[in-house]
């Protein structure tokens, strides 16, 4: 069967010897000549590059063949904006990449794509990590989505770009343009990020945010229904639509440029609808036969869009048919020698630092000294009753006396969510914040995890420090992909050359008498600890929960890293300890002078209370609880127990735990997650692997969802769990 270009070849060489051009089927749109050739370029380079990337894969030194072959339409679009406009591209955005690179001097767009497909160290982008299009310099942050799920980050960096609370980086009137594809466009990802566009949008909140959907009427094998892509995006409130179709270069032109033009200016989001065909499968490995006709893969050649850029060129004399040939065998010529340049000689990343490095990457004296910086003005910020005067604060209390400092050192910092500003939180712990600070640095969100998420990932790419509320913890697994796939994952793909640092705060984990069931009662953290890159901590004690929250701030701030900050529910507004009236669990707010005292590094472990018999390590709700077995064991058998708060669950603080071990020959990690992919199995593991010789035991809440009312306690560890464990250690 006749490849794409073989046919493309072919039909240039049979209108050269005289055979009649196909009639033009659309109005006539005047077209300048300048940009024709450029969009004519950009398609002819991203063609030969899928052809050289499937050439380089033959010979074992290509790693990836999807291609754009047949989407070069989409260079329009980058033709139609600015290079300084950010863009976020799916996979098959070749055509975009090139023409985006002809308009920034000293680009290298051959190399660029040659290097990232053969996994080289020389890929100006992620390294050698991945196969995406990205480039600091042309503004084109890397995306590795395959399903949509980097359209609520770029729904978060359009919502940032006007909100005036930090410098952004990008030009005043800069848009943001976010490409995919149809069957993309079904993905509940993309639905929330549209509807949350919309929903912004209906409000008349700026959102300068271009979509593209780059519709070929197929996703892998199968077909997108007859219509349902147009009606679907054509519906959508509060966004205007667009359609273009790749077939018509002059047409295409000048309707990105109207639309493109129309967001600019009114800061308002529009949907390109881009119709395309897709060329040479899905990828190199895709056998297309076995669900197309060969009749239909030869009728899609017809609408190659390439042939209908030289069709137009030749109708309005700009350039023939045979200038055209040459063109595209020129580019061929030049795309080959660099690709044969790369045989053998590919740099790549040879060792398991070199991959990591971009996650683990530290700065920590910049991260210490932010941690300890404090603000000018906290007098009037706290109405006159700075927090370290007010006597002995609840968790709660003191969460959001940190909240309220941090937002004063750290003006691009935001606090988002739902129901953080107006109401303070379900639990009260942003109350007051939005009155100190404003609107446009604590608002509320729509309900929905994922736009949460997203206004954080694109707002840090804005400049700003997104502070971001999930309500619950159960409510993270409805969005968790957008931490681990897109947040965490961007130092990762980008060489460490872009970053979204924010902390999340969670409220969260179990032993809330009577209250919700599984989804205000959740007790599993084991998604947030298998995140590369991700800082996970967990407050406990209010005299602690400042100093660990600012240390999040300032790894988001200082190393880009994304962090997540786990609020135990049930501690927010205790007050004692071990009897009523007690006030164990209430502490003093620090003052700024002694913030170096009490900082909480990445990496560290607190010891609680000293002991020499035995060693309970735990987190969150089990250091309460461990505290009043170790009152308990002290009472009845005179044991001296060593109570280790890990503060840091994500990376496992092992190295610091081993030395606070140090002594101690029993250990009992008390884990109040679930026995299977809880805390207790990594800890466990981390002690042996760091030589610890003593007995080691666990206990842990058994496997299951956390049922209403008593029946929890049937299901969640519970201090009689803790001291029957206890005591068998001890024999």
């Amino acid at each position: 069967m006749e490849s794409i270009d073989e046919h493309l070849v072919r039909r240039l060489t049979e209108w050269s010897a005289g055979q009649p051009l196909p009639e033009q089927t659309s109005p006539a749109v005047d077209v300048d000549p300048g940009l024709a050739l450029d969009y004519l370029d950009a398609q002819i380079q991203s063609r030969h590059l899928d052809l050289a990337l499937r050439w380089l894969q033959a010979r074992q030194e290509g790693f990836y063949t999807i291609g754009s072959s047949g989407h070069e339409s989409n260079a329009a679009v980058a033709l139609a904006l600015r290079p300084t406009d950010p863009a976020l591209l799916h996979y098959r955005s070749g055509g975009f990449y090139a023409a985006r690179a002809g308009q920034v001097a000293g680009s290298t767009p051959i190399a660029d794509v040659l290097h990232s497909a053969a996994a080289s160290r020389q890929d100006p982008i992620s390294g050698g990590r991945h196969k995406v299009f990205g480039h600091r310099d042309l503004r084109i942050i890397p995306q590795t989505s395959t399903i949509a799920s980097h359209l609520p980050r770029a729904m978060g960096l359009a919502f940032a770009l006007d909100r005036g609370v930090t410098d952004t980086g990008y030009p005043a009137d800069a848009v943001v343009v976010c490409s995919f594809g149809d069957a993309s466009a079904n993905h509940s990802t993309a639905a929330g990020a549209l509807n949350a566009v919309g929903y912004s949008a209906h409000q008349g909140i700026p959102v300068p945010l271009l979509f593209v959907c780059e519709d070929n009427g197929i996703g892998i094998s199968t077909r997108s229904p007859r219509g349902w892509v147009r009606r679907m995006l054509s519906a959508l409130p509060g966004i205007d639509y667009a359609y273009a179709d790749g077939t018509d270069p002059a047409g295409l032109l000048a309707t990105a440029a109207d639309v493109a033009h129309q967001v600019r200016t009114q800061r308002r989001p529009a949907v390109l609808h881009l119709s395309t065909v897709r060329f040479m499968g899905h990828a190199g490995s895709d056998a297309e036969l076995a669900y197309r006709t060969r009749a239909e893969i030869l009728a899609d050649h017809a609408r190659d869009p390439i042939l209908a850029t030289a069709a137009l060129l030749a109708r309005r004399g700009m350039l023939s048919p045979a200038e055209t040939l040459d063109r595209y065998e020129h580019c061929r010529k030049r795309v080959m020698e660099q690709a044969e340049l790369m045989l053998g000689r590919v740099g790549r990343l040879d060792d398991p630092a070199a991959v990591t490095a971009p996650l683990t990457a530290r700065r920590v004296n910049r991260v210490g000294a932010a941690a300890r910086r404090a603000a000018a003005g906290r007098e009037r910020a706290f109405g006159g009753r700075p927090p370290e005067s007010r006597g002995p604060l609840t968790l709660a209390q003191s969460i959001n006396a940190a909240l309220h400092d941090a937002l004063l050192t750290w003006p691009q910092a935001q606090v988002f969510g739902e129901d953080v500003a107006r109401k303070g939180g379900v639990y009260g712990v942003t109350r007051g914040l939005r009155k100190v600070f404003g609107a446009s640095r604590v608002f509320d969100t729509l309900l929905d995890e994922q736009t949460i998420l997203g206004v954080a990932l694109g707002g840090a790419l804005a400049g700003t420090l997104p502070i971001p509320e999930i309500q619950y913890l159960a409510y993270l697994h409805n969005a968790e992909d957008q931490l681990r796939g897109e947040a965490a994952s961007l130092r990762f793909f980008s060489d460490g050359q872009y970053s979204n640092g924010m902390v999340v705060r969670i409220a969260g984990l179990a032993y809330q008498k009577g209250f919700g069931g599984h989804f205000h009662n959740d007790n599993s953290v084991a998604v947030l600890r298998d995140i590369p890159g991700l800082a996970f901590a967990v407050a406990a004690h209010p005299a602690t929960a400042p100093a660990l929250l600012r240390q999040c701030l300032a790894l988001a701030e200082q190393e880009g890293r994304v962090c997540v900050f786990l609020e135990p529910i049930a501690l927010y507004h205790r007050r004692d300890l071990h009897t009523d009236g007690d006030g164990g669990w209430l502490a003093d707010y620090p003052e700024p002078a002694d913030w170096a005292a009490t900082e909480n590094p990445l990496g560290q472990v607190r010891t609680v209370c000293e002991g020499t018999d035995l060693a309970m390590v735990t987190f969150g709700n089990g250091v309460p609880m461990s505290l009043r077995v170790a009152a308990t064991l002290a009472r009845e058998r005179q044991v001296s127990t060593r109570v280790i708060d890990l503060q840091w669950l994500s990376p496992l603080p092992a190295v610091s735990l081993r030395a606070a071990l140090a002594g101690i020959s029993r250990v009992l990690v008390v884990d109040e997650s679930r026995t299977s992919g809880g805390v207790s199995e990594a800890v466990v593991a981390a002690l042996v692997d760091c030589g610890f010789t003593g007995r080691i035991s666990r206990v842990n809440s058994v496997d299951s969802y956390v049922p209403l009312g008593p029946a929890a306690d049937q299901v969640l560890l519970g201090e009689d769990d803790v001291l029957a464990a206890a005591r068998s250690l001890l024999g």
